[in-house]
């Protein structure tokens, strides 16, 4: 394998989550022991990734579809359509759903704010408040990690969340303190974040 080859594929893993330049060098080598057809496996299954996995238009989780639409937990009339539950990302959901505690709706906001200044474009408030304002939400649960961006970013939403004419109809509240202080959501193990939740206030 060209040089240039290994370097671009480095650089590319590198850009994943979490992933750095070590881990991204690692991934390439495995790919080279990997035969033709593993690695033709690989490439076909991300570009059905991309041809089949839509963002639901309610919540933003992303979901299996032939169609644009909502993805099942929106559309399961089972769910309380009072409570919202806002977090970062989808790894969060997937964690909060494993406790099977959780019955209402989510929204995902994409991401936080870091300590270093950017845009709040990169975040998702207007959908956000246009998903409350054309709802009947009697609490917001704010779920965002209890870092020091998760922290600035939970301000911004809910600054935002009473900014709405009907903010006087929805209480608004936030996980117990049970979670580790710097720690994620995504890897709380299912009795903490279980306690964070009827703990919320």
């Amino acid at each position: 394998m060209d040089n240039n080859i290994i370097k671009k594929l480095q650089d590319l893993f590198s850009d994943f989550p979490t992933v750095g330049q070590r881990t991204a060098s690692r991934f390439v080598f495995y790919l080279t022991k990997l035969p033709a057809e593993k690695i033709e496996e690989l490439i076909k299954t991300i570009q059905e990734l991309k041809s089949t996995i839509k963002l639901c238009s309610l919540c933003f989780q992303p979901f299996e579809s032939l169609q644009e639409g909502l993805c099942s937990i929106c559309l399961n009339p089972s769910r309380n359509k009072e409570l919202l539950c806002i977090i970062e990302k989808e790894a969060d959901l997937i964690s909060i759903e494993n406790t099977k505690k959780y019955q209402g709706l989510y929204f995902i906001l994409g991401g936080q704010i870091p300590l270093r200044k950017i845009p709040d474009e990169v975040l998702r408030i207007e959908p956000l408040k246009e998903r409350v304002k054309n709802s009947q939400f009697n609490e917001i649960i704010i779920a965002l990690n209890p870092t020091p961006e998760g922290r600035v970013t939970s301000a911004l939403v809910e600054r935002a969340l009473k900014e709405l004419p009907q903010s006087s109809s929805f209480k608004i509240t936030y996980l117990a303190k049970g979670l580790p202080v710097g720690g994620e959501l995504e890897y709380a193990d299912e009795e903490t974040l279980e306690s964070a939740f009827e703990g919320r206030k």
